[in-house]
């Protein structure tokens, strides 16, 4: 078998109707896995689960719209991809958002709040609600994406900043407890990358000029180019990574952030 086959796994991946979501999904299901494409937007999750299936055959993927928001949809959502699939063997923890842009002392409390309850709390709950079924078969792989703003400071995006170092906690923490159980719990963490969620540092070209100047491999990253490294953690060929945040930002970081 190789390394990489994730053929007869379940994933359930969050925020995958675009962006590094999606190309995980797409990731996964060419290395044999079934999907389950999930964000807040029902039609959006159809069309990508549609895709995938034109490419692999029907049943590879399905669509299960779910804020990350609402604990009781994100409930539905893991009960009805167990009726589907029978089991959910991975689980990846993508979906974010970062409503405030600015320094510390303009962001609201419903805004600090809203950070820090999408993309901590939100993965704390999904994990719970998946991890006891992969404990007791001793077998299973989580994977948060956090960012390379959770290593570095920022003047503009720092409450999203800091929920991205409580996600390498976080994973810190359940890699500890799960490790036990055979069930590995990572974090990849992306610098820049060509997506919706980061188009206002791409798009300008003065601004993407700075990003290329101050990363050594001189360029953006892509969507998948992460996908990779999830195929990584989620296959046999990471079966001994735990705990860890992978940093995949093109060495950005290595100059001192962006």
């Amino acid at each position: 078998m190789s390394l990489f086959d994730l053929t007869g796994k379940v994933a359930v991946i969050t925020g995958s109707s675009r962006g590094i979501g999606r190309a995980i999904a797409e990731a996964y299901a060419d290395a044999g896995a079934k999907v389950v494409i999930s964000s807040r937007k029902q039609p959006a999750c159809d069309a990508v689960a549609a895709v995938i299936n034109d490419k692999h055959g029907d049943d590879r993927a399905i669509a299960i719209a779910a804020s990350i928001s609402d604990k009781a949809a994100l409930e539905s959502m893991v009960a009805a991809t167990r009726q589907r699939f029978g089991q959910i063997d991975l689980l990846v923890c993508n979906a974010a958002s970062n409503p405030y842009y600015g320094p510390m002392a303009g962001i609201s409390d419903d805004q600090f709040r809203k950070v820090f309850d999408n993309n901590v709390l939100a993965n704390h709950w999904l994990i719970s609600m998946v991890a006891p079924e992969m404990c007791d078969r001793r077998d299973g792989a989580i994977i948060v994406i956090s960012s390379i703003g959770g290593l570095t400071g920022s003047d503009v995006i720092g409450a999203y900043n800091i929920s991205k170092a409580a996600d390498l906690q976080l994973v810190r923490n359940l890699a500890t407890e799960f490790g036990p159980y055979n069930v590995r719990v990572n974090a990849i963490v992306p610098g820049v990358v060509r997506t919706d969620f980061a188009r206002a540092l791409w798009e300008d070209p003065e601004a993407e000029a700075a990003l290329r100047r101050v990363t050594p491999l001189g360029r953006i990253g892509e969507p998948e180019e992460i996908a990779g490294v999830a195929v990584f953690l989620a296959s046999q060929g990471g079966a001994y990574v735990t705990g860890q945040g992978i940093v995949v930002d093109g060495g950005t970081t290595i100059r001192g952030g962006y």
